[in-house]
């Protein structure tokens, strides 16, 4: 049998997102996906700032309706992605499990996508609950878009570009009609591959974007992808599969663009990654890291018996010689394997290079 987390988008678990105003701005809407018992998955811009109240609300107006406040538990705006810790959760709700997150392929390719979430064109008439002053109230009604994603647009903005079925007229000129989408889980082969972020207006209503898993890897910190993992199920970036079930290829960010010089200040990221490789710590570790990449960096590097030091030496003289970053940072991951650290260790190489583009 199936693993549950793994069956797709659960309608139950689909959540939307309801931010109290303060100051006299008025609250905002967003969608959301509960990825585990405790926690809801939505896009970052939706609760930020984290000012007011946060209420996720399931199901509304079903016979399973329910609704609990939350808190703001990761708010990571480089990838326009946050947690949202259920508080008050109703006694008895069943636990679920964390769904599969997955990459999508660097290909020519176009793959399907469903997602499900609140914008703004699902606005109701709710003649049942009237307003103070009699009139009808409102509601936002849930909306189930399908389509397909082409897998290299939006390239630099790092995003999937999502292909919809156009709305009704646009008849706000100044609000998109997809507001509100924001924060919905974009689902492809029973898995999370993305977050709506952004309907951008030049796109035409009929093209979504969304931020896509992999990229968190590069964007957040080593402390902030540990908190995924705690508190959303999101696997290590080898563990990270792709949605057609097989094994995604790892991203490598290259490093030939960096300067020569770098102030100390820029490398500390990576040489601390680096110091932590479990194979720089035995005896023999660098002469086996050096003997495999160009006997240039062992000729003039500045050796040092303290490890720290002696990765600083050896990673500033890796610059002043194009390319033999790279080979270090491969044969690390030849040498070390899929690890944890080694996962550190390219993560702090994309925030480099990304500094540097």
């Amino acid at each position: 049998m199936a693993d549950p987390g793994e069956r797709g988008l659960d309608v139950a678990r689909v959540a939307e997102i309801i931010v109290g105003g303060s100051r006299g701005r008025p609250g905002r809407r967003g969608s959301g996906y509960r990825v585990t018992t405790a926690c809801v998955l939505t896009a970052a811009h939706v609760v930020a700032p984290p000012s007011g109240s946060v209420r996720v609300r399931f199901d509304a107006d079903r016979p399973g309706e329910w609704s609990a406040d939350a808190r703001v538990v990761a708010l990571e705006e480089a990838a326009d992605v946050a947690l949202l810790e259920l508080t008050g959760v109703p006694p008895g709700l069943p636990a679920v499990p964390a769904p599969r997150y997955a990459a999508v392929p660097d290909a020519d390719v176009v793959v399907p996508f469903s997602a499900m979430g609140f914008p703004r064109f699902k606005l109701r008439r709710d003649t049942a609950h009237p307003r103070d002053d009699g009139s009808p109230g409102q509601y936002r009604d849930s909306c189930h878009v399908s389509g397909t994603v082409s897998v290299l647009s939006n390239r630099r903005e790092g995003t999937l570009e999502l292909a919809v079925v156009v709305p009704p007229a646009d008849v706000e000129p100044d609000r998109s009609p997809w507001e509100g989408m924001s924060g919905a889980a974009v689902w492809c082969g029973g898995a999370v591959i993305g977050v709506v972020s952004a309907h951008h207006r030049a796109d035409g209503l009929g093209r979504l974007a969304a931020r896509r898993v992999e990229r968190w890897y590069d964007v957040l910190s080593p402390a902030a992808l540990d908190r995924f993992g705690r508190y959303a199920g999101l696997p290590p970036r080898a563990g990270l599969g792709s949605a057609d079930g097989t094994a995604a290829p790892r991203p490598v960010t290259p490093l030939t663009g960096l300067p020569g010089e770098l102030p100390l200040r820029e490398l500390v990221d990576l040489v601390d990654a680096l110091t932590a490789l479990p194979m720089l710590r035995s005896p023999n570790g660098m002469t086996l890291l050096l003997d495999s990449i160009s006997d240039r960096i062992t000729a003039n590097s500045p050796r040092d018996p303290r490890l720290r030091m002696d990765v600083y030496g050896v990673v500033r003289t890796c610059l002043r010689y194009p390319g033999t970053l790279d080979q270090l940072l491969e044969a690390v991951r030849l040498l070390e394997g899929p690890s944890a650290e080694v996962e550190r260790v390219d993560g702090a190489a994309a925030r480099l290079a990304g500094r540097y583009r």
